[in-house]
């Protein structure tokens, strides 16, 4: 049993130094695959600190984002503590919460490493599906042209509330990218791009980010009224252009394993798995 001296209760502003204390002290942490750091959700809902004596030993942060969606974008706890009796206390503090204020939210987690996916699937998480991990070596080659009635330009700031259109279209309501998301995103963007029919309508977007491999594809999304035509295909040319003209070898991309559309496109453009993959493992709806 969890000691009598531990109190769970929600984060507030005034923790963020004894939380950064604790992600940067502590190897014991999941963090979300994410554009907005786990400090930064500090004070969103389904956030919780676990304190002993005033002293914060661990945290569980899962706000929604997109609605319904309640992603666990962090879980950290001190070294010395047993991971099983630390969760059980946050996540029947974040699981209550989640039933009296929207029970029809899904909690889903990315798992990096393999003693949280433990944790989880003792809990009764369920796999969904896994995010596998492909890479290119960026070269000059033959370009096709951009196929007849589109055009396709670079992403602007006033272009994100269409982006977001776009992106929902292509990804439905668990994978989408949030307008705040993809404002962020477009931020911290190395090249960005959407594509137009010759009615000035966008059908499509692509947006990568720069790391010290090279590259990585962080989103690509067609309307599904534009696919097959093309539209995604000619979103990657451009980026490997972009990319040979600016000395970018490498360029890597996630997509999810039952993503038959995206893994065509990436494997016949010259992508190849690298192995690694991510489990998305999800609480099932109807026990909250």
């Amino acid at each position: 049993m969890i000691s009598l001296n531990l109190k769970a209760r929600r984060a507030i502003l005034e923790d963020y130094h004894q939380i950064a204390n604790l992600l940067f002290y502590e190897a014991n942490t999941h963090r979300h695959l994410d554009w907005r750091s786990a400090l930064e959700w500090i004070g969103s809902p389904n956030y919780w600190v676990l304190e002993e004596d005033g002293r914060i030993i661990a945290a569980l942060a899962c706000p929604e984002d997109p609605q319904d969606v309640a992603w666990i974008r962090l879980f950290s706890y001190h070294q010395n503590r047993s991971a099983p009796e630390i969760w059980s206390a946050l996540w029947s503090a974040v699981h209550n919460e989640i039933v009296s204020t929207n029970p029809h939210a899904q909690v889903a987690a990315i798992v990096i490493k393999q003693w949280f996916q433990n944790i989880l699937l003792s809990s009764g998480f369920e796999l969904r599906q896994n995010i596998v991990l492909l890479q290119l070596r960026v070269r000059n080659r033959s370009l096709q042209p951009v196929p007849s009635g589109f055009r396709i330009r670079t992403m602007q700031e006033t272009d994100l509330p269409e982006v977001t259109k776009v992106d929902m279209a292509a990804f439905g309501e668990f994978w989408h990218n949030t307008f705040d998301s993809l404002q962020r995103a477009h931020a911290q963007s190395l090249h960005a791009t959407v594509v137009e029919n010759d009615l000035g309508i966008m059908v499509g977007y692509q947006l990568s980010t720069g790391n010290s491999f090279g590259a990585h594809l962080a989103r690509l999304a067609v309307r599904p009224d534009a696919q097959g035509k093309g539209v995604g295909r000619a979103l990657v040319d451009d980026l490997n252009q972009y990319l040979t003209a600016n000395s970018i070898e490498k360029l890597s991309v996630n997509t999810q394993s039952d993503n038959t559309a995206s893994l065509s496109l990436y494997e016949k453009f010259g992508f190849t798995r690298t192995g690694e993959y991510f489990p998305v493992l999800t609480y099932p709806k109807g026990i909250l």
